[in-house]
């Protein structure tokens, strides 16, 4: 029986993979798995964090099947915990788990460390796998150094969801809100003089978007690949732009999101739009509005733009037993690589698949009642072969907590943009070099 940890966390993005045939089917040649019983390794230890453990043990049964005496033991924490644990595990070598679960917001940070097995080399060679996951997911699982320190599980295309009904009662139709990010704010003068209705909850979800759409290779949101700050260009000025519109014609509700207030909005119809991952209309239905099923559409973002919001991967420490690694890697496959797990991590869990076989399913074709019998995987589906991977960077996280500071500077306080912008810029290359 899998043992797991306590602490349960709701409204997390999920992922799960599928139990059931064979674990060496549609993965790597038989003879690279470690043999069932030939070696005194008992128990394989899963770092993750809620609901990723769910999807270790929705494996168990197939994991069994192939191991039957190696047990699987999931230490889960509340996700923040739980990245906090492996930032102490890898840099002390102690309690390091066989394997982890780590989210694409503290990849960078994780993966420029020498605390993670390369995936290409011996006896792991994921370089036979890539071609079998999502692109650029499968890039941000790489370090500057090219070293292959992850490998995806789910991810989480960028979409527009919107409400139908303010829509139809404002004499919008869907091309006018996305023609360009310039005629979705314009829109939202309308649905706000016509409806009551707020166009986004707040403006820096505006910003956080399109700070990611539109990237070039070799740039990540913050950092170029050789270390250029990026932040006071385009890009941004852009963002800040129509952050600072959205503002100032009170186009956004000022509501931060996972707060009470941000889903009390979607219920009572107060916003009309969200753009985020394509996994949030699963949590609309689910929990955050549910008593608004079949009032919501989804769209691509804005001006023909692609973005990822979001992922989960996976990583062996490099600290971990030795004698388990191969165990480690054969579970790795396991919950990256088998289709119909992946499958039914996506009907449980709103985890959008890394796998490109499972991208062929039926059930990317089904009508999602939710979203009024709109088929909108397949939507999702085509957002995520057009994805630019962002370069990760272990700043980032400081690098968005100085530019949301410096954003809300320009929109409370009226601070300039290009001034703004200049200063976040000189913060982050003094704190590049450190």
């Amino acid at each position: 029986m899998l043992a797991s940890g306590a602490n349960e966390e709701t409204g997390r993005v999920g992922t799960t993979r599928r139990a059931g045939l064979a674990l060496g089917l549609g993965l790597c040649a038989q003879s690279a798995w470690p043999q069932a019983g030939g070696a005194a390794v008992r128990r394989l230890t899963v770092a993750a964090f809620p609901a990723i453990d769910k999807i270790v043990l929705a494996a168990e049964p197939a994991w069994r099947a192939r191991f039957p005496d190696v047990e699987l033991q999931a230490v889960s924490r509340q996700s923040t915990d739980h990245h906090t644990a492996m930032t102490t595990s890898l840099s002390t070598a102690a309690g390091l788990p066989d394997l982890m679960a780590l989210e694409i917001t503290y990849l960078g940070r994780f993966a420029q460390g020498g605390g993670l097995e390369d995936l290409r080399t011996a006896p792991f060679g994921a370089d036979a796998l890539r071609e079998r996951y999502v692109r650029y997911a499968w890039e941000q699982g790489r370090n500057s150094r090219g070293e292959q320190v992850a490998l995806p599980t789910d991810i989480g295309p960028g979409t527009l969801l919107y409400r139908h009904d303010l829509l139809a009662r404002a004499g919008i139709q869907e091309p006018a809100l996305i023609a360009n990010w310039d005629s979705y704010v314009q829109a939202g003068l309308q649905i706000k003089s016509r409806t009551g209705a707020y166009l986004m909850s707040h403006a820096r979800d505006l910003k956080d978007i399109m700070i990611r759409s539109g990237l070039r290779p070799g740039e990540g949101l913050h950092y170029a690949s050789d270390g250029r700050v990026l932040v006071n260009g385009p890009r941004f000025a852009n963002a800040f732009r129509l952050a600072r519109e959205v503002r100032k014609n009170k186009l956004d509700a000022k509501v931060y999101a996972w707060s009470s207030d941000w889903s009390e909005g979607f219920r009572r119809g107060a916003i009309a739009t969200q753009m985020m991952g394509a996994w949030l209309a699963g949590h609309l239905n689910a929990w955050l509005a549910p008593g608004t099923r079949g009032l919501w559409r989804a769209a691509q973002l804005p001006g023909d733009s692609y973005a990822a919001f979001g992922g989960t991967f996976f990583s062996i420490p490099r600290g971990a037993a030795a004698a388990r690694k191969p165990y480690a890697w054969a579970l790795l496959q396991l919950l990256t690589g088998d289709k119909a797990l992946q499958l039914a991590a996506f009907k449980s869990h709103d985890a959008f698949p890394a796998l490109l076989a499972s991208h062929e399913d039926p059930f990317f074709e089904e009508p999602i009642a939710f979203l009024g019998g709109q088929p909108a995987r397949r939507l999702w589906r085509d957002a995520s072969r057009q994805i630019q991977a962002p370069i990760l960077h272990k700043q980032d996280p400081f690098a968005e907590e100085v530019i949301n500071t410096e954003l809300d500077k320009v929109l409370d306080r009226g601070k300039d943009i290009p001034t703004a912008l200049g200063d976040a810029e000189r913060l982050l290359r003094q704190r590049a070099h450190r």
